[in-house]
């Protein structure tokens, strides 16, 4: 079986599509809604995987050899297809009917070799067809069926010829077709004859083209909204002739000249452009690239112009021409070296003048209809300024002098200037004579930029200034708290700019009056605290700039008190403390990523700059689990302290004389006992122990010396270490008491039980109990070990009998003296 070449593409093709399908290729990259690009993925075929309501589909850069009525899936939706260099050769017919309603198609730098009839008859709608670069050679398309086109363009080609299909005649919409760069030298009567029947909408480019010669007349009653004609021409007679030729053209705006990367170029003809005069145009834009050192003519064919643009051009100054209807030049790199004398313009009302070099600029006058002045970029200097330069010229609304080199002023130098509604002087110095009254006559000043102009803001207010709404002051000094009394009046304020600036504190006054504030800038400052953020006054705030300050924190009351309204905030470069203190900013931050500015910006700053992490990196469940952590440590060590008080206060006895014990003890070997035996007695059986215990041991033989807490303890000391001391460190024997005034006596069972201590720490010691008075053994049990004691232990009971008597005495007697 023989195939022909057409057949082989479409069997090749079906099988990259099967291969390619095999492989799953994908491009599903959503860029905006319902707009997808499989740019530069080396792709052979259109991805099944698109969604049917793709509406843009970027297939720029990848391999589609052949277009033939399958290659789309059905794609209803799309409106726009980029296919640029796809290394497309042959389009079929019908091959783009599964997105027949398209209405801009690119082919841009494909090889196409073969278009076939009708391939494009399917996209009725198409309003935008670009064959750039697709080596066309002729503008005879079947494009009979695409009404509605609107921009052809077929630049970059070897197109020799601009006629256009007759059909394209009734093509109402049909505004632009761009023909640059190709091979079109000669235009004949027969050429333009579609152009003269479209209308008057229309855009023609033939820059870049080798025009030899346009045959006179051929673009008579031609009406163009623009014709391009830069770089067009083969020879500077070949454009003057060509320029003539053009005789019976109406184009609202003419681009003549070269290209501004053009070098420059010397001519010989110096009235080259003289050919401009036959033809009737309103705008002309000429960057002129030639020069001559005889005298070049450049406005005479422009007298009827209503706007004139002059860039690039070698020009040493400007007579006198009669404008007739100017209302806007431009001059851009001219080479003047003085603003040209134009008070002879009634008419106009835009001056735009740019330098690259210094210029002088005496002023103009009577010029009653100019409103806008731009001498911006001239290093201009200005010994007076600037009533006095625009005499009988009342009606400038918008004057900019910025980046210029100093400008002076003198008493109210806007006295005649009071409609001004813009006035810029950014990055120009500023010397200003007398501060008082200086924005007087300025009511109607909207825009005031004086950024950078290294005024001394000591006297300068804007008290005037009631209708002003932007105000930019960045990069000057502020002394004190000048802020606090700058902005007053300023009621109708809506952006104010005070970037880099020095500011340190703003008081929380400095805002008042400034309801309808906006957008604030306050960059590149030495701001820390940004309270003054929650003034009443600044509740409509939908932009603040704050970046590259001091800031560390925002405390979280501050932040709860932000202006509501606040669509961009930008922390960016500032020292964020990224601790587990600041938890309430660190979440707000992460909270509000969708109105932080340069979000990568916000870092935690950290001993090393190599070190540094974004503060929405930062570990909050880290902070919380150790805020808990730190949350039941407290509550146990308070409830430990508690406690322990609690139990101190309860059993403070029993602190107190173990405390005593085993700071003051010293063993008997350490220390010699001045008593026989300490009594342990309550105050309440005194008399018993006086008439009896002690007339009976210490007056008896041989005599007992008793310790008596009431006799023998030193004066000045305390009772606990007297009774440690004295009494039972100090005594062989300890004789306790025992009645039931000893149970209620809280002094009684602490002498006890460091009794008992003793016994425990030696091992050895004798605790004698005397029981005076019969106990319940229930109250026992209120002292610490008696109960105990008792049940162990040989005791001696008092007892009224006389019989009874002697034996307790001799009993007892024997008890203590016994070693």
């Amino acid at each position: 079986m023989i195939m022909s070449n057409g057949e082989r593409m479409i069997f090749l093709s079906l099988i990259l599509i099967l291969v390619n399908a095999g492989q799953g290729q994908e491009c599903t990259e959503l860029i905006k809604n319902k707009e997808y690009s499989c740019s530069g993925r080396n792709l052979t075929c259109i991805p099944g995987s698109l969604p049917f309501s793709v509406a843009s589909l970027d297939f720029s850069f990848n391999f589609l050899t052949l277009l033939h009525k399958r290659v789309f899936p059905v794609m209803l939706n799309l409106q726009l297809l980029d296919l640029t260099r796809c290394y497309i050769r042959q389009i079929e017919k019908d091959a783009f009917y599964n997105v027949k309603n398209l209405m801009t198609l690119i082919l841009t730098g494909n090889p196409i070799t073969y278009l076939a009839p009708e391939c494009l008859n399917s996209l009725y709608k198409l309003q935008r067809l670009v064959l750039v670069d697709v080596r066309l050679e002729s503008l005879q398309l079947q494009i009979n069926n695409l009404t509605k086109l609107q921009d052809l363009k077929v630049g970059t080609n070897c197109i020799q010829s601009m006629t256009l299909p007759s059909f394209m005649s009734t093509f109402k919409d049909f505004s632009l077709l761009d023909l640059h760069a190709n091979n079109i030298s000669i235009i004949r009567m027969d050429h333009t004859a579609v152009l003269r029947e479209i209308g008057r909408n229309m855009t023609l480019i033939l820059s870049r083209n080798p025009l030899i010669h346009i045959e006179p007349g051929a673009f008579k009653d031609v009406i163009l909204r623009e014709l391009h004609l830069l770089a067009a021409f083969i020879s500077f007679n070949a454009q003057k002739e060509c320029h003539k030729a053009l005789t019976g053209l109406t184009v609202d705006k003419l681009f003549v000249g070269r290209y501004r990367m053009d070098e420059k170029i010397k001519v010989s003809i110096p009235d080259y452009l003289d050919g401009l005069c036959s033809i009737n145009f309103n705008e002309i834009y000429l960057v002129q690239k030639e020069w001559s050192d005889s005298e070049m003519h450049l406005f005479r064919c422009m007298v009827n112009a209503t706007k004139i643009t002059i860039k690039k051009a070698y020009m040493n100054s400007m007579k006198h021409i009669p404008f007739h209807r100017l209302k806007e030049l431009y001059l851009s790199d001219t080479g003047l070296s003085v603003v040209p004398f134009i008070s002879h313009i009634p008419s106009l009302e835009k001056l735009v003048m740019k330098s690259p070099f210094p210029i002088t600029f005496t002023g103009v006058s009577d010029l009653p209809l100019l409103q806008y002045v731009d001498l911006s970029g001239n290093m201009l200097i200005l010994h007076e300024c600037c009533s006095i330069l625009f005499p009988r010229t009342p009606n400038i609304q918008y004057l900019n002098l910025s980046q210029n080199s100093e400008i002076t002023f003198v008493n109210e130098p806007f006295s005649a200037l009071d409609l001004l509604e813009v006035l810029d002087f950014h990055h120009t110095k500023l010397v200003i004579v007398f501060y008082f009254g200086f924005f007087k006559h300025l009511r109607n000043l909207k825009y005031l930029d004086i950024s950078y102009t290294r005024v001394h803001f000591n006297t300068l207010t804007f008290q005037d200034l009631h209708n002003l709404t932007v105000l930019k002051m960045a990069g000057n000094s502020f002394g004190g708290d000048k802020l606090s009394y700058f902005l007053q009046n300023l009621t109708s304020l809506e952006v104010l700019d005070i970037s880099q600036c020095g500011i340190e504190k703003v008081s929380m006054r400095s805002f008042t009056g400034t309801q309808k504030l906006r957008h604030l800038y306050l960059s590149r400052n030495k701001l820390m605290v940004l309270d003054f953020l929650t003034q009443p006054e600044l509740t409509h705030l939908t932009s603040v700039y704050i970046d590259k300050n001091s800031i560390t924190t925002i405390p979280l009351d501050v932040l709860q008190k932000l202006p509501m309204n606040l669509s961009e905030f930008d922390l960016s470069s500032n020292s964020i403390d990224c601790s587990c203190s600041q938890t309430d900013f660190i979440l707000w931050i992460i909270q509000k990523q969708n109105i932080l500015k340069q979000l990568e910006n916000i870092r935690c700053k950290t001993f090393s700059a190599n070190t540094d992490f974004k503060a929405t990196d930062f570990d909050i469940d880290y902070c919380v689990h150790k805020k808990r952590l730190t949350i039941v440590l407290s509550v146990i060590c308070v409830t430990f302290v508690v406690v322990l008080a609690i139990l101190l206060y309860k059993f403070w006895f029993y602190v107190q004389y173990c405390f005593i014990l085993f700071s003051g003890y010293r063993s008997p070997g350490q220390q010699e006992c001045s008593y026989d035996a300490f009594v342990i007695f309550s105050s309440y059986d005194e008399a018993w122990v006086m008439n009896e215990l002690m007339e009976n041991l210490e007056n008896g033989v041989p005599p007992i010396q008793l310790c008596l807490h009431m006799r023998d303890f030193q004066a000045g000391k305390s009772i606990a270490s007297n009774i440690i001391d004295e009494g039972i460190m100090g005594s062989r024997k300890i004789i306790v008491v025992v009645s039931q005034h000893f149970i209620d006596s809280s002094w009684c069972r602490f002498e006890f039980e460091l009794a008992q201590s003793r016994f425990l720490m030696e091992r050895n010691a004798n605790i004698i109990i005397i029981i005076l008075e019969d106990v319940a053994e229930r109250k026992t049990k209120k002292v610490f070990g008696l109960h105990k004691h008792l049940k162990k232990n040989t005791y001696l009971k008092w007892s009224r009998d006389p019989l009874s008597n002697m034996r307790f005495w001799i009993r007892l007697r024997k008890a203590i003296l016994q070693k």
